[in-house]
């Protein structure tokens, strides 16, 4: 469909003769359609629900047409979620073959009334029935044209548009989306800076960070770009478009980029929020750059910008990762003082930086607290914590720890667990608690490897008990071998 068509019928005043003639499907018997309609419109309006519908059926049992049903759907369109009712109840009793001219009515009308939810399920259950096209083309969907045709008739506002990209974008129809943006820009209509994000945010996840960035530059342009009067539009993207972007370049690596694009919200003079500072704040963390990460903290102090849970955790995390625990023990303090609770990720930064320490006992005093607290830890710091209390011979207490951890239905251990447990008890000649363990892990699906042999091999003979540990050499030996064979 051209584009020059969009515009010409989005201009067009709306008029009680655009109402009529939108629905080019009335006969000869005009006046009898009309009667239909009336009475229909009348049984709608007064009668009780209960009644309306049955009433409805009997007076016509041959249902209506798509335009019939899109004209009585429009009389009583102040009522939306009435024209709701009855496109719904004509399409269960097979009373209406709806078409896409009855579709985009309706969608108009919900779309006017901002029911938003209701729009974006007729909207999507139309893309389905209607289009045949793949996910890939780039051809709009053909309710598009619809609803662009019975825009006026329908006493409709440009929001409309906003939820058929919406819906694409939710469909996965990221070209489809990009098409409808950009036909609609060249006629000056835009969506709103919402479905402008939407569209960024769903293109960079689909195609990388840099095909949301042309997007971008596409929709809003630079900064310093003259006014462009054909597109008799200049959108400006907000602080949700930056930290989009930001986000999407900091996932993949690009610090210098995420730093660029806070550059370009300063151009645009747009003010960073809490969740802004928190993605610089976790690229520089990334790069060990905590005193530019303290800068930016100052500097939301003075803003007076909130330090959000985010905040706290990244700047915890950073401080921990270059093993200044202590700072990050302080903050951890203040967030409590400033009542703000703390989540199992703060413990896990604080629980980590605690294990590259090597501080045992602040760890587990710590973990104890988080269990108390109701969260779990992830099982590569449970590793590490296993890992920790072995090192410094509190190999029960480690087991103990496990335990509590595999308490949580969704915590999965891992094999690294049970081999840091193994080599503990190994070493200790608690050989029985080493093969449970090894029974347990096995049953898993863990299978033992040659740290795991040779564990056993060195507590065998630490109890004198060469026999056995002679037996697991040749094991180890021919399992080698079957290895090599295949």
């Amino acid at each position: 469909m051209a584009t020059s068509k969009i515009k010409q019928i989005l201009s067009t005043p709306v008029t009680c003769k655009t109402l009529c003639l939108s629905f080019s499907s009335f006969t000869s018997d005009q006046n009898s359609t009309k009667t239909l309609i009336s009475t229909a419109v009348s049984i709608l309006r007064q009668q009780r629900s209960k009644s309306r519908w049955s009433h409805l059926q009997s007076l016509f049992p041959e249902g209506f047409t798509a335009a019939e049903a899109s004209q009585i759907a429009l009389e009583i369109k102040n009522n939306p979620h009435l024209a709701l009712s009855f496109f719904l109840w004509c399409h269960r009793k097979s009373l209406c073959n709806h078409t896409l001219l009855s579709y985009s009515t309706i969608i108009h009308i919900l779309s006017r009334a901002r029911l938003k939810s209701q729009a974006l399920g007729l909207i999507r259950e139309a893309i389905r029935v209607f289009d045949d096209s793949d996910e890939c083309s780039a051809q709009p969907p053909r309710i598009f044209e619809s609803l662009v045709k019975t825009y006026n008739s329908c006493g409709s506002a440009p929001f409309v548009f906003d939820l058929l990209i919406k819906a694409c974008l939710n469909s996965k129809r990221i070209e489809q989306s990009i098409s409808i943006v950009k036909m609609l820009r060249s006629q000056g209509i835009s969506p709103t800076i919402s479905t402008c994000n939407a569209l960024i945010w769903q293109v960079s996840r689909g195609r990388g960070c840099l095909a949301g960035y042309e997007i971008y530059r596409e929709l809003f342009g630079s900064w310093d770009d003259e006014f462009n009067e054909k597109a008799m539009v200049r959108l400006c993207p907000n602080v949700h478009t930056f930290n989009a972007l930001m986000v999407c370049f900091y996932r993949d690596g690009g610090v210098e980029k995420v730093e660029e694009i806070w550059a370009e919200m300063g151009r645009w003079d747009c003010n960073p929020n809490a969740y802004s500072y928190s993605v610089l704040m976790a690229a520089f963390c990334d790069e060990g750059r905590m005193r530019e990460v303290e800068k930016l903290w100052e500097e939301m102090q003075i803003k007076k910008i909130e330090h959000v849970i985010v905040a706290y955790n990244t700047i915890i995390g950073g401080f921990c990762r270059i093993g200044e625990i202590e700072r990050g023990e302080e903050l951890f303090r203040e967030m409590e003082l400033n009542g703000i609770q703390s989540t199992s990720v703060t413990y896990e930064h604080l629980l980590k930086g605690y294990c590259e320490i090597g501080d045992v006992d602040s760890a587990v005093i710590l973990y104890k607290d988080m269990c108390g607290k109701g969260f779990s830890a992830e099982a590569r710091t449970v590793d590490l914590m296993i890992t920790l209390l072995c090192t410094n011979r509190r190999v029960h207490e480690a087991l103990k720890l496990l335990r509590v951890a595999m308490g949580n239905v969704e915590f999965a251990p891992r094999g690294k667990s049970y081999e840091t447990l193994i080599k503990g008890f190994c070493e200790e000649r608690k050989m029985e608690e080493a093969l449970k363990l090894q029974s347990e892990m096995v049953g898993k699906g863990f299978k033992p490897n040659f740290e795991i042999y040779s564990a056993f091999i060195d507590g065998y003979m630490k109890q004198g008990n060469k026999e056995i540990a002679e037996t697991l050499r040749k094991e180890i030996f021919e399992t080698q071998m079957l290895q090599e064979e295949n």
